[in-house]
């Protein structure tokens, strides 16, 4: 486990899920309540998305939504616990998913298993990409 980056100015970085890719934190704390940036499905020891093979082109050629599902509510888990924040404080949760056809039964039960005594509010929508090639994400607003 790595040490923590000091919180500053309200705004949370945790050792334990993946780097952002931008200029943003994993989370901003305002007031009682945490808003988490959107979090994927990277690994924070290499930055590998699980389950996922490209072609030498960079096209998904395979990729596996379960992986990806437990992968980004650990990052997510460890974004709140950075924050001084637990997974049963979150209140609402908005999940991108790249294909809701092909994923969205496999995610949904994953979802259920970890969220059955949260009862977060949740808005599950279709987008066409996400800036690496993760089929999930979740934005998340929690308490502390």
């Amino acid at each position: 486990m790595r040490k923590e980056k000091p919180a500053t100015k309200n705004l949370i970085i945790s050792s334990n899920a993946a780097t952002p890719l931008g200029a943003y934190p994993h989370a901003r704390r305002v007031g009682n309540l945490l808003f988490l940036s959107g979090i994927g499905s990277r690994d924070v020891k290499d930055n590998s998305i699980p389950g996922l093979a490209l072609d030498s082109n960079g096209n998904k050629i395979k990729y596996d939504i379960e992986a990806e599902c437990h992968q980004v509510f650990a990052n997510v888990k460890a974004v709140l616990e950075a924050a001084g924040s637990s997974w049963d404080k979150i209140v609402d949760v908005t999940v991108f998913l790249t294909n809701m056809k092909a994923d969205f039964e496999k995610y949904n039960k994953i979802y259920s298993e970890y969220f059955k005594e949260v009862q977060a509010c949740r808005t599950t929508v279709e987008i066409k990409n996400l800036p690496t090639p993760i089929s999930i994400e979740l934005k998340v607003i929690a308490t502390i």
